[in-house]
């Protein structure tokens, strides 16, 4: 017996969410504002939460998204929320490139866009990068050189990286990785974020997403 993963089950949910909408909008004449899609999708969240409808890997989810949706009303973005989690998650499932070569790709195209990018220090305590303002991203040379093998990356892997997350985002998701939120609190690098990596992109919780491209 195969036990669903986080991403299988949030991928399920944005499908499904998709389809429900689309269903709805085929049997009304009138388009839809987005204040309307956003009070549909957040109903049939609280009716899908109130069923069990959905695996409770993604329970937490669905009770966050109900609460932005009834606070902010469209500002919450449901819609573009399910379809980016939908593309993005499956684009990196299909991705062939191996997640230890596309982490190396990751890095060399920072590296064109001036970033700072060290993976040949050991990061073992906190630091201080003098860079400059550069934008930066290090990783520790023991994860770097250990974590990744056969060009598979075999244990998690994290990031430091201070600058503009979209666009790390971005250039992961091309090469087919799922990173994790930032987490400041975590950082051994003064003025940055750790984001992980995952071994096959199997996060336990919703990964970074490239919203501005929806």
């Amino acid at each position: 017996m195969t036990t669903e993963t986080y991403n299988q089950a949030l991928v399920t949910l944005a499908l499904a969410g998709i389809d429900a909408l689309n269903t709805s909008a085929s049997q009304h004449k009138a388009v839809r504002t987005a204040a309307q899609e956003s009070h549909f999708l957040c109903n049939w969240m609280v009716e899908s939460l109130k069923t069990k409808r959905f695996s409770k890997l993604v329970a937490d989810d669905l009770t966050a998204w109900i609460r932005q949706a009834r606070s902010q009303g469209a500002a919450a973005q449901l819609k573009r929320l399910l379809i980016c989690i939908a593309e993005q998650y499956q684009q990196a499932n299909e991705s062939v490139i191996p997640t230890g070569t596309g982490l190396k790709q990751l890095l060399a195209s920072l590296t064109q866009q001036q970033w700072v990018v060290i993976t040949d220090t050991d990061i073992d305590t906190k630091l201080k990068l003098d860079s400059v303002g550069q934008s930066s991203l290090i990783i520790s040379a023991t994860e770097f050189n250990q974590h990744i093998q056969d060009q598979h990356i075999i244990k998690p892997i994290e990031m430091y990286i201070r600058g503009d997350e979209k666009i790390v985002a971005k250039f992961a998701l091309q090469q087919g990785l799922l990173l994790s939120q930032g987490n400041k609190k975590t950082s051994l690098i003064k003025h940055h974020k750790t984001y992980t990596l995952i071994p096959k992109n199997n996060h336990a919780s919703l990964c970074l997403l490239c919203l501005e491209q929806y």
